[in-house]
């Protein structure tokens, strides 16, 4: 099984940790957030993993080095410009083309910066039962920025805030709104329908395509632990977390 993840922001917000080392390479008890985010997907069958780079990116190639990559095989895509998360991955489509079938074979898209206890074998079991473009784990909490989804939780729409006006791509008479985790499950079958030129969001590419009647759905992942780790108060938030057994150990 592969993956990617996303690496390469500049991870500004979480400066001062992030001025002389990438965001993946920021410590959360002990160890990397590349290092979390890489054993999380071993443990579920990931063998095979991308990571976009872009900030000081040879520390990362060398921290992969170093440690063997981890016991898999991890390829890099560096980008001497930022691609954004859609640009990004549509930067790395070779990779998951690779090989016999590679069409039918889904894949993992995780961000580097999130902690979760989000089942993620789960997750790509509901992907393949309703044959999804795309699946996006989501959870109903609050945020800046909502996902919509109709009764059939395909993607209709998104939201700022709690106050925004919905902005729908598809019709729906009762959307709901749930935030984005940045972890979803892809078919490489996307790959010939992103037609979004240099730097883009994936989520924009996303509701596009719904627009189009693709089918990109939400997974529900409200019982699950999760955590953006943007910033350093959401790590030592994180840390104290991990210290009371309130998120299984990765």
């Amino acid at each position: 099984m592969r993956a990617m993840i996303l690496a390469a922001g500049l991870g500004t917000r979480l400066r001062p940790l992030t001025i002389h080392r990438p965001k993946a390479l920021v410590t959360l008890a002990g160890r990397t957030l590349l290092e979390i985010t890489l054993t999380r997907l071993r443990g579920i069958g990931v063998t095979e993993v991308i990571v976009n780079t872009h900030h000081h990116a040879e520390m990362i190639a060398e921290y992969l080095a170093a440690n063997q990559n981890f016991g898999m095989r991890v390829e890099i895509s560096s980008e001497l410009d930022l691609l954004d998360t859609g640009g990004g991955l549509k930067k790395a489509a070779p990779f998951f083309l690779e090989g016999p079938d590679a069409l039918d074979k889904p894949f993992l898209l995780h961000n580097v910066d999130v902690l979760s206890s989000i089942d993620l074998s789960r997750m790509l079991e509901f992907h393949a039962e309703h044959a999804a473009l795309a699946t996006l784990a989501v959870q109903e909490r609050p945020t800046s920025r909502y996902l919509l989804f109709d009764e059939s939780g395909e993607l209709c729409g998104r939201r700022t805030g709690l106050e925004g006006s919905p902005e729908l791509v598809r019709a729906a008479s009762a959307p709901q709104a749930y935030a984005f985790s940045g972890i979803h499950v892809v078919s490489p079958r996307i790959f010939a329908k992103m037609t979004e030129p240099g730097a883009f969001s994936i989520v924009d590419c996303y509701l596009r395509l719904a627009a189009l009647g693709e089918n990109i759905l939400a997974f529900r992942a409200d019982d699950s632990y999760w955590r953006d780790l943007g910033r350093p108060e959401s790590i030592q938030q994180a840390e104290r977390d991990v210290a009371d057994n309130q998120i299984p150990e990765a």
